[in-house]
């Protein structure tokens, strides 16, 4: 048989299909596989290089195989997709892996060690309660507004409700209503204490983690932003400048230029919605301590809010965050402020 030099490897839970090629490009390997049979067979081949598609499990199938001595290529599933002929199946799509992995210009994503998948895994978690928490909360307000009990925005607002709730005395519920609204409060009330918890790991993930140390010194950047970029981010030096992990995060102007006339939109929103929320909320609060101590020490930002809307601000600042994030982590350096001009 001829050696294989190239294997596209679509993964899934149970099912993996296998399409190797040796270095002329010819088909050697076209096969499913059972997920118990997957590093047994790879064990058997001579090293070669595997293309996966980085979806869920990908890292950690990539770290298996890197053990083995093969070299693995995490690719985006959408660069991936054109490379798909006619229908797509498992056995196409690993065709179509097979093919992307050696393109001179693919673009392909680090794999992540165990350590930065579990600082994703703690940050998704708490984004997930902090989002069940809010669909409690709103619940308690629809349910109470039914029976013509409001209360003011706000977690003081929220608290006034539970009272109401909590008070057998008051008529305005019904015991049967009272009974699940009850229920909601007791909820309510474990949520935020398991998101308490959640940010007490967080903060000690950060502490024992020198470059989100780092990363915190920057302005608008804190612990939980700090820490989920560094578990997010396997290799900075990836992107090839600031700019170009400032678009991957999705803080770019859109583009649609065409016959040499650039036209730029809103924000392209792409990339990670969690990390660009968390630089646009860091941006917010130094617009925030500026408005309130002044911006003396900042004429960009004075300027800039001068001239255009707070949230509009607040993006052209994360903008400028997430670049003096990367650069501090592609050079290792660390946050120099900058000096202000003597009028």
């Amino acid at each position: 048989m001829q050696t294989v030099t190239t294997i596209g490897l679509d993964i899934a839970k149970s099912v993996f299909q296998v399409h190797g090629v040796d270095a002329a490009g010819q088909v050697v390997i076209r096969r499913q596989l059972k997920r118990r049979y997957v590093l047994a067979f790879f064990q058997k081949l001579s090293r070669c290089l595997v293309g996966i598609e980085a979806c869920a499990s990908s890292h950690h199938w990539s770290r298996e195989l890197q053990a083995l001595g093969h070299t693995v290529r995490l690719m985006p599933p959408a660069y991936v997709k054109p490379y798909v002929k006619r229908q797509k199946n498992d056995a196409t799509d690993a065709e179509a892996i097979c093919e992307a992995v050696t393109r001179a210009n693919m673009r392909f994503v680090p794999t992540k060690t165990p350590e930065q998948q579990s600082g994703l895994v703690l940050h998704r978690t708490r984004h997930l309660f902090i989002r069940q928490q809010t669909s409690v909360i709103n619940a308690i307000r629809a349910h109470l507004a039914e029976f013509g009990i409001v209360a003011p925005v706000g977690r003081r607002g929220v608290e006034e409700l539970l009272i109401v709730v909590a008070d057998p005395n008051d008529k305005r519920v019904p015991e049967i209503a009272r009974a699940c609204l009850s229920a909601f409060g007791a909820q309510l009330r474990r949520m935020k204490e398991q998101i308490l918890e959640f940010d007490r790991l967080i903060t000690a993930w950060h502490r024992s983690n020198e470059m989100s140390m780092r990363l915190d010194e920057a302005p608008g950047v804190g612990p939980v932003l700090a820490t989920a970029v560094v578990a997010t981010v396997a290799d900075p030096k990836v992107f090839r400048s600031g700019r170009n992990f400032s678009a991957w995060i999705g803080l770019v102007p859109k583009q649609h230029s065409s016959g040499g006339k650039d036209r730029l939109g809103s924000i392209s929103k792409q990339g990670d919605r969690y990390l660009r929320g968390l630089f646009v909320a860091g941006a917010l609060a130094v617009i925030r301590y500026a408005k309130i101590y002044g911006t003396k020490h900042r004429p960009w930002l004075a300027a800039l809010l001068a001239r255009r809307p707070t949230k509009v601000a607040a993006i052209a600042l994360a903008n400028k965050i997430a670049r003096m994030v990367w650069a501090m982590m592609a050079k290792g350096e660390r946050y120099k402020e900058p000096v202000a001009l003597a009028a």
